[in-house]
């Protein structure tokens, strides 16, 4: 985006330390709607804010007047959208100009900012949207919008005013030192900022689905740690590298929650050996949510996330989810339920996973899977299996060999 206009033509501001010139604004989605408690919403907000700013490159400075935040900084303005972009619970992201609140200020600086946003087109529709937060600006916020767009319209070629469907709007939001110039607006990712609803143990898998539901639960105010069950010691660490790259990229959008990864290998083989059959993968599914809860107890964590999605695979049927989820200590989270696989694919591919989600691996839960996968388990059945092993111990073994590293905050390959 160009910025043709000089910010040292601007006057110093008055009672405030930030400079006149551009910044962003971050409205606020959810939490907008928030009571009493909004100010912990809105300080939760800010602070993933600046941990999304950490290594920008520059000072940057936040403000949260009214329902709305301030962001700006000796950073390009495009370097803060695109952070900023990544932090939950803003409603949307406009590139802004700060200005003196005088109508000479918000004529001459909207001047430009219609203009900049005009360049390149033949005939171009516009409206003036207003919104007066300071009652005592001498005009209202219709009234702003007819003056400010009479005075306008003539002075850039090719514009028509279209109050319908407006190819450009120019955005004038005025308090009382302050007014606000846009007219470029991207979507926020909405939502609750992450860890205002607690923390969560994400099971993470090398497919599509359980990013798509990690993101999901983010957006729901869930910081997210991650567990990876891989097949070690008999299959090879590509299923670890793609959990490694999902919890990397998933980390973009939080503060770095940690990714843990276990050996279910051997655990897998004693279940087969003590004869699971066709309720394996649902056994090995038990397993799974018991390592994690135990896990669970070492995070924080208060919930476990997980990717299925009902009837999507055999293992996933209302009866074998009911089986999972009784073997588990802390609830068990689906956000996925309802979604059909093209859906979660889509939201994959917007969201960046789906490129990792796609390269090969040797997946534990293929591991030993029987011929055929029962749709009804019973938990008589499965609890008959688990009796010809010591769950406690062999849950205390998991967890001795767990590997723990933070990706996004660390190099790749460094493991504790």
């Amino acid at each position: 985006m160009d910025h043709p206009i000089d910010d040292t033509r601007l006057p110093a501001p008055r009672g405030g330390t930030e400079p006149y010139g551009h910044c962003v604004l971050l409205k606020h989605g959810e939490v907008a709607l928030k009571g009493r408690n909004r100010r912990v919403f809105v300080n939760r907000l800010e602070d993933n804010l600046r941990s999304a700013l950490r290594g920008v490159g520059g000072s940057t400075w936040i403000r949260t007047p009214h329902s709305l935040t301030v962001l700006g900084g000796q950073v390009p303005v495009e370097t803060l959208v695109d952070r900023a972009r990544t932090v939950i619970g803003f409603s949307s992201v406009e590139p802004a100009l700060r200005v003196p609140s005088t109508m000479e200020s918000i004529e001459a600086n909207g001047l430009e900012v219609l203009r900049a946003a005009c360049a390149g087109r033949a005939t171009t529709g516009f409206a003036v949207r207003a919104k007066r937060r300071d009652k005592t600006f001498p005009l209202t916020s219709s009234q702003l919008e007819r003056e400010l767009g009479a005075l306008l319209r003539p002075r850039v070629p090719g514009l028509r005013v279209d109050l319908t469907e407006p190819d450009v709007t120019l955005s004038v939001e005025i308090d009382r030192r302050e007014t606000f110039l846009s007219a470029e607006r991207h979507p926020g990712l909405s939502g609750l900022p992450v860890g205002s609803s607690g923390r969560a143990l994400v099971l993470l898998s090398g497919g599509y689905d359980s990013p798509v539901a990690a993101h999901r639960a983010m957006r729901r105010g869930l910081a997210c740690d991650f567990v990876h069950f891989s097949g070690a010691p008999y299959t090879n660490p590509a299923s670890v590298y793609k959990a490694y790259a999902l919890a990397r990229e998933l980390n973009r959008y939080q503060p770095p929650g940690a990714l843990h990864v276990v050996a279910l290998g051997k655990a897998q083989k004693q279940l087969a050996v003590a004869g699971a059959g066709r309720l394996q993968v649902v056994a090995q599914r038990r397993l799974m949510v018991r390592t994690a809860s135990a896990l669970a107890a070492s995070t924080g964590a208060q919930a476990l996330v997980t990717g299925d999605s009902l009837g999507q695979v055999a293992s996933q049927t209302l009866a074998n989810m009911a089986a999972v989820d009784q073997a588990a200590t802390l609830p068990v989270l689906r956000p996925l339920v309802g979604w059909e696989k093209q859906e979660i694919i889509d939201q994959a591919r917007a969201l960046g996973t789906a490129e990792i989600s796609v390269l090969p691996d040797e997946d534990c839960c293929s591991l030993l899977a029987p011929p055929q996968v029962t749709t009804g388990a019973r938990i008589g059945h499965l609890r008959a299996v688990e009796k010809r092993l010591d769950l406690d111990e062999l849950v205390e073994a998991l967890l001795e060999n767990v590997r723990v590293s933070r990706p996004g905050q660390e190099e790749d390959g460094e493991w504790s």
